[in-house]
């Protein structure tokens, strides 16, 4: 169930979409009688991990109040194709003028939860948590970063405001990772502190400045266990984060280096929509 924070940010974002699809009014619903009553069932024609529930929801409230919706499945589950996800009853034109923003939400959330849990099932029984990025949708961080967190992975900053993430460019600019750590922790007490390493050299600065997190970019498997080793051995260990290249086929060997995290921008936009459909019964 979404949270007080993020059901006002989907209220503000279906408001956002209902406007650009409706405009000043849906031409087309007002063919339909003002009067005329409808029933609607929406299936997912594939299999498909369940995201959405509050968007679309939040549609059919903004559209109209007076529209039932029945939800037969919940965030977070995962269903057949064919399988019915919700019935809809109301005014005939209200379910068609909410029908494709609501699908919209629905489809784009569901695919990030439907890939989401095909990776969390990759590294299974490792320990690691595997992590979002800030690769997605404009407008829709904050809901698919909720869609990521209904299926086994895991949130990594929401944005740029709420923990650090050193790299290369910034260390340049502030002279060293010594420097950048330690301005970070100065300026904003308490916030995570993460840096991006490409060597073992700057692994051992990072760690030597006090890094709660430093991110592994492009380590090769031994160079991720050599990492990982040198860290617990180290008097002020971090977590460790593996960046940079993953995939579903190299995955699950990264997880069994040891590392804490593993961070993957696919997660949020490389997904194909989910395939749904709504049906007048």
């Amino acid at each position: 169930m979404a949270n007080t924070k993020l059901l006002t940010d989907i209220a503000a974002t279906v408001k956002t979409a209902l406007a650009e699809d409706i405009g000043d009014g849906d031409i087309t619903a007002q063919l339909i009688p003002a009067d005329q009553q409808a029933k609607a069932r929406i299936i997912s024609r594939q299999n498909a991990v369940i995201c959405g529930v509050e968007w679309v929801n939040e549609v059919f409230r903004q559209v109209d109040k007076t529209v039932r919706v029945n939800w037969l499945v919940q965030d977070g589950e995962q269903v057949a194709a064919d399988q019915t996800l919700f019935k809809l009853e109301g005014s005939a034109r209200s379910l068609l003028t909410g029908e494709r923003c609501a699908l919209n939400f629905l489809q784009t959330l569901s695919a990030t939860a439907t890939i989401s849990s095909y990776y969390a099932s990759l590294v299974e029984g490792t320990g690691v948590k595997l992590l979002d990025t800030r690769k997605t949708i404009p407008g829709l961080r904050n809901a698919q970063k909720y869609a990521v967190s209904c299926s086994g992975c895991f949130n990594h900053r929401i944005g740029l405001y709420d923990a650090f993430l050193i790299k290369e460019n910034h260390i340049m600019a502030c002279g060293s990772i010594t420097n950048a750590i330690a301005t970070a922790k100065r300026n904003e007490p308490g916030k995570p502190v993460e840096v991006e390493v490409e060597s073992f050299n700057e692994l051992m600065q990072a760690l030597e400045a006090g890094a709660d997190i430093v991110m592994l970019d492009n380590f090769d498997h031994a160079g991720l266990r050599l990492a990982v080793q040198k860290n617990k051995e180290h008097p002020t260990p971090a977590k460790l984060e593996a960046s940079g290249g993953i995939d579903e086929h190299t995955l699950r060997s990264i997880a069994e280096t040891g590392v804490d995290y593993i961070s993957i921008g696919l997660l949020t936009k490389d997904c194909k929509a989910v395939d749904l459909s709504m049906r007048f019964v």
